[in-house]
């Protein structure tokens, strides 16, 4: 540190690269403070930069170093502070909730006897997540209601966001979603618009509202949160969710087909979490797993689900897993598993209740599966999303063709195809369109069924789907066989475009500017290509291409 930037500016000037996001440039200002001065708030100020950059344990050193540091020198309202998050750190972090409750009480001791101040608004914060935790919803809600006086009367806008943020989460315990999501969304609303004093309760309020996304299954919601979120951190220059929030984060781009940003924040995520409590551990592997499925990649996906435990989307996943190879019985025990260990009135079943639907209609059960697309139907109608009505329309639509009634199946199957491309959720769409090709095959309209199966291959072409993509293809040659003796075409129209480029000698970042695409999206299209074509390289694509008449 230079002789002339004291230690009060050198921690001014870190917490201002920490308003930023500049992690490294706010850990080296705070450093530079510590070399002459045992700082507390220099100390405070370095706790949140290894809690960006996710060390918790050097997080909770420099934490415990700031609190002993004001302790000594008579600040209790920032040992307070210190207190409070700490037993943050141990309740979502450290898995310890005992812990968190005796820092949490350290700090309501310390707060007793001072003037109101901002503190005592986040330790209602920490209590009301505390209260929320253990399903005690009034004392949860109250002491929301407590944070956000606080914020307004100190003119702390990030507390009473955060409050309203709070107040969204019990309201949706309690099945009130249009004012939670009113809650939540308006608090969100204020952190990415740069109201918050600071950074990591922004973040917390944004991954509330992805949270309650998924809960919901309202994939068009959560992507636009999610698009939002990315052009934060892009503009901020850092990621800016971290933990359990990567992986709401990931499952939602997941479902809106956005893979490869999936697979990092998840693969992230599960690194991140391996040490950290278990429940948000099997949480991620959960999803990852989901997103190893859809890529085709089923002994990933086993794997991973397999480590998640009995988590309720890995025991739906396996259920899946087995349904794909024809093991009915095993996937509806399965689902079965997965439907006891979430309440009744939950979204989230309806993962399991639709495995549980096709598995009780294999086996011949009828009555059960009619009584899984009842509890869909209620559950769409409660809560309202696209996503929910579609998967509730699939599920009608195959209960239809298993009673013979295919002129109602085949519309349940195009209704369920438009809602599930509006809720943005591209595989769902693709196969819900080659069960329709099939349900119009049996009604004799073998035309519209190959284009309906040729456009779902190419939906899952593109996506990078492999073995539902092969699985299409199949579905393409075998109906063409019956009313048209063309030979699919074994790449999407834009594989061809892209090869066309490759042909002609263009790079990866010429062909992503000619064809004004991201250079990774190109990059994933050529592994695309190499996998249809059955080839290794780029030279044997465009040979195996041309003797296809492809190019």
């Amino acid at each position: 540190m230079a002789e002339s930037v004291t230690v009060s500016e050198a921690v001014a000037a870190g917490d201002r690269a920490l308003a930023r996001g500049a992690w490294d440039e706010a850990r080296s200002w705070f450093a530079a403070a510590l070399e002459s001065s045992d700082d507390a708030a220099a100390h405070e100020g370095l706790s949140w930069t290894f809690w960006w950059q996710e060390d918790l344990t050097a997080c909770l050193a420099a934490r415990e170093r700031a609190y002993h540091g004001y302790r000594a020198a008579g600040d209790r309202r920032g040992a307070a502070r210190m207190a409070q998050w700490i037993g943050d750190d141990q309740l979502w972090y450290g898995g310890a909730p005992a812990l968190a409750d005796g820092w949490f009480a350290r700090a309501r001791r310390l707060l007793d006897g001072l003037d109101e101040c901002p503190e005592h608004g986040w330790q209602a914060v920490f209590e009301a997540y505390v209260a929320l935790g253990v399903g005690d919803l009034p004392t949860a809600r109250r002491l929301a209601g407590e944070a956000r006086r606080v914020g307004r009367a100190q003119q702390t806008v990030g507390l009473e966001m955060f409050g309203i943020a709070l107040d969204g989460a019990v309201q949706l315990q309690q099945g009130e979603i249009a004012a939670a999501l009113r809650s939540l969304e308006e608090a969100a609303t204020a952190a990415l618009a740069g109201e918050y004093e600071a950074l990591a309760p922004a973040a917390l309020a944004c991954c509330l509202v992805l949270s309650a996304c998924e809960e919901l299954r309202d994939d068009e919601r959560g992507a636009q949160w999610c698009q939002q979120v990315i052009a934060f951190s892009e503009r901020i220059g850092a990621p800016f969710v971290v933990g359990n929030c990567r992986s709401h984060q990931g499952w939602i781009l997941t479902r809106c087909g956005r893979w490869s940003e999936a697979e990092q924040e998840l693969e992230t995520a599960a690194e991140q979490l391996a040490d950290g409590p278990q429940m948000w551990h099997r949480d991620v592997l959960a999803r990852l797993g989901d997103l190893r499925r859809r890529q085709g990649r089923q002994t990933e996906a086993r794997h991973a689900f397999e480590q998640a435990g009995e988590q309720w989307l890995a025991t739906a996943g396996r259920a899946a897993l087995h349904l794909d190879v024809g093991d009915a019985a095993g996937a509806v025990d399965l689902a079965e598993r997965s439907l006891r260990q979430l309440p009744r009135d939950s979204p989230q079943r309806a993962e399991a209740l639709e495995v549980g639907v096709r598995g009780r209609l294999a086996l011949g059960d009828r009555d059960v599966a009619a009584a899984h697309v009842d509890e869909l139907r209620g559950l769409a109608t409660r809560v309202g999303t696209s996503s929910l009505q579609a998967v509730t329309r699939l599920c009608e639509a195959r209960l239809a063709a298993a009673d013979d009634d295919a002129e109602s199946a085949t519309r349940r199957y195009a209704d369920a195809v438009a809602t599930f491309e509006r809720a943005g959720t591209p595989l769902e769409a693709a196969l819900t369109r080659l069960e329709l090709a099939q349900a119009l095959a049996a009604t004799s309209r073998s035309q519209i069924a190959v284009a309906e199966a040729r456009q779902a291959h190419a939906s899952l072409a593109d996506l990078g789907a492999g073995s539902d993509a092969d699985r299409a293809a199949e579905l393409v040659a075998e109906l063409a066989g019956h009313g048209d003796s063309s030979t699919p075409c074994p790449l999407t129209p834009r594989q061809v475009e892209v090869l066309q480029l490759a042909a002609e000698g263009l790079t990866e970042r010429q062909i992503a500017q000619r064809l004004v695409l991201s250079e990774h999206t190109v990059h994933r299209h050529l592994a695309n290509i190499y996998t249809r074509l059955g080839c290794s390289s780029r030279s044997a694509a465009v040979a195996q291409a041309g003797h296809l008449g492809l190019l």
